[in-house]
């Protein structure tokens, strides 16, 4: 078979990461100030991002094996 499942896993949480933390960049200080400083959709959509780019990595990897 030719489908990974990383492929189309990897690329929503990394579409969804980018979006979050674009969110949370333009939403400024005001969602800020509500959690208790912390930025959480910029942290969080970095953390999508970086776990949607693994998961695309991965599948990069296992495509070059075969």
């Amino acid at each position: 078979m030719g489908l990974d499942i990383r492929v189309p896993i990897g690329a929503l949480f990394s579409l969804l990461g980018v979006l979050l933390a674009a969110y949370g960049l333009a939403g400024g200080h005001a969602l800020a100030n509500r959690s208790l400083g912390i930025n959480i959709d910029l942290w969080w959509g970095l953390v999508l991002a970086v776990f949607g780019a693994a998961m695309l990595l991965l599948a990069w990897r296992a495509r070059g094996r075969h």
